[in-house]
């Protein structure tokens, strides 16, 4: 007999329907075949669902099973088809009723029948309500992920026993539903530092409160032991909180790659990634054999902080130009090509020179300069163009280190920077831009015009300064949000001149 059970197959950040079509027929006794092009984990399935029909009271059919996984030109991976086979099966041989139009079962089954973690549920989800499957059966476990997709009805399974008693009638489970809503919350980033709790910096502080209020990436140079490092962790506290869609999108990422917490459906904050810079280039940008999401993905719609960026690979620096642009990476494989969001800040820090103590006025750099200038180089050019300032991190004097005066908290600077991220939203109206920093040419020369005066102070900085068309861009969408962080309509040449001073590169 012959039952068709609806599953999904995750392709990169995207959930494909997947028909499992399972046929109970004469032949040789006990064989499972599953053609399909099923990866290993799916060919060993045969054992798991064997082993879980027979543990959880219900009988394995003595008779020959055949699975295909439709569409067969499509690769499935993972375990999360254990259920539907043995839904299948169940139904193949008429233990339980085979007409499950309208839904869909996932899942990876124990030897003893009980359901398992599965990742990428909240892909797999979406997927499901855009084809119009009304019902999900999930782990218990991955109910609460899988409920943050509006309009499904999803049944959290403990065991296959049970599931085979809810579909019989016999004892029905209740539809997971959230008690509250997982996305309504003023909780700020957990742990982390405070900016109050860094002495001194003063300029640092105000370059990353323009940072966190654009969305604009950040180079930060100076000695080692100023602080470079502490900054960059503090700066999760000062950034906005996340928009439902911006929450929903990252939550997607962390569960596909299999990060997502358990006891945390939803990824509330912002994220904070900080690779080693032995990291390669696979695992910056993604990759593999069938790709996954990379740091830079990971990072999306928060901060990527690259601690002694010139120590990165250059050829892995140089990945970053591209989705710094255009805010997502493609990745193509032989079997074809996947996309992945990458919308986030860059922050980067690193030392002067390789000793680290080249314009200090305490230490003497025992540097030459053509070790410096090879050591700066490392960065290219068109990399260093992308970053929309860069700040000089230098020694904090005793006196300030010292001082018990607690400096301004990270939630008046978030205040700020929260009432400077709305001036832009509304700004931008129905558009997917979020901040200045996503701003294109043409919402540019839009939303970012000078007067004469700031027209007269661009023309100089541009002969004196050497800018580029691109970074000219950058340096008016860094007015702007100077401007939004004063409430101002128009950028005065006060913002303009602010700006130009975070794109001063210090010379050798």
């Amino acid at each position: 007999m012959l039952a068709t059970i609806t599953s999904c197959a995750l392709v990169g950040l995207e959930g494909v329907l997947v028909d499992v079509e399972v046929d109970v027929h004469a032949g040789q006794v006990g064989r499972i075949d599953i053609v399909g092009l099923p990866d290993a984990a799916v060919q060993e399935s045969r054992q798991r669902v064997r082993s879980a029909i027979s543990n959880s009271q219900l009988s394995f059919p003595m008779r020959h099973v055949t699975i295909n996984l439709a569409p067969a030109d499509l690769r499935k991976e993972g375990p999360s088809y254990d259920l539907p086979i043995a839904v299948g099966i169940l139904g193949g041989t008429n233990q339980i009723p085979i007409d499950y139009d309208k839904s869909m079962f996932i899942g990876e089954l124990s030897l003893d029948g009980s359901l398992r973690h599965v990742d990428g549920m909240v892909s797999m989800a979406s997927s499901a309500r855009e084809q119009g499957i009304e019902t999900l059966y999930v782990p218990a476990c991955d109910a609460p992920e899988a409920a943050l997709i509006p309009d499904i009805t999803v049944i959290p399974v403990e065991s296959l026993g049970r599931l085979a008693m809810h579909l019989g009638n016999l004892m029905p489970i209740e539809p997971f539903v959230h008690q509250s809503n997982p996305l309504d919350s003023d909780e700020l980033p957990p742990g982390g530092t405070d900016f109050s709790e860094i002495r001194g910096q003063e300029h640092a502080k105000r370059a990353l409160e323009i940072a966190a209020a654009g969305g604009h990436c950040v180079l930060m140079m100076g000695p080692p032991g100023t602080g470079k490092t502490l900054l960059a962790r503090a700066m999760p506290s000062i950034l906005p909180r996340l928009t439902i869609d911006e929450a929903l999108e990252v939550t997607t990422i962390y569960s596909v790659a299999g990060l997502l917490p358990s006891d945390q459906p939803l990824v509330r904050h912002r994220p904070f990634r900080a690779p080693h810079h032995t990291i390669s280039q696979a695992g910056l940008v993604g990759g593999g054999h069938w790709p996954r999401p990379g740091e830079i993905s990971l990072a999306h719609r928060g901060v990527l902080f690259l601690d002694e960026l010139p120590e990165f690979g250059a050829r892995t620096l140089e990945v970053l130009r591209q989705p710094l642009e255009d805010h997502e990476v493609t990745i193509s494989r032989a079997a074809g090509s996947l996309s992945f969001p990458a919308n986030f800040m860059l922050v980067g820090a690193m030392n002067p020179c390789p000793c680290g103590y080249y314009g200090d006025p305490t230490h003497e750099c025992t540097c030459s300069l053509g070790a410096i200038e090879r050591y700066r180089k490392r960065i290219s050019g068109p990399l260093m163009d992308r970053l929309d300032i860069h700040i000089q991190v230098p020694r904090v004097p005793y006196e300030k280190l010292t001082n018990t005066q607690s400096g301004e908290p990270s939630s008046a600077i978030r205040t700020r920077v929260e009432a400077a991220r709305e001036r832009q939203r509304l700004r931008f109206g129905q558009t997917k831009l979020t901040c200045n920093a996503d701003m294109g040419p043409r919402q540019v020369n839009q939303f970012c015009t000078l007067d004469a005066e700031g027209n007269a102070l661009a023309n100089a900085a541009m002969s004196q300064m050497g800018l580029s068309a691109r970074g000219y861009h950058r340096i008016l969408k860094l007015a702007r949000t100077i401007a939004d962080l004063a409430h101002s309509e128009h950028i005065r040449p006060s913002h303009l001149a602010e700006a130009l001073q975070y794109r001063q590169i210090p010379s050798i």
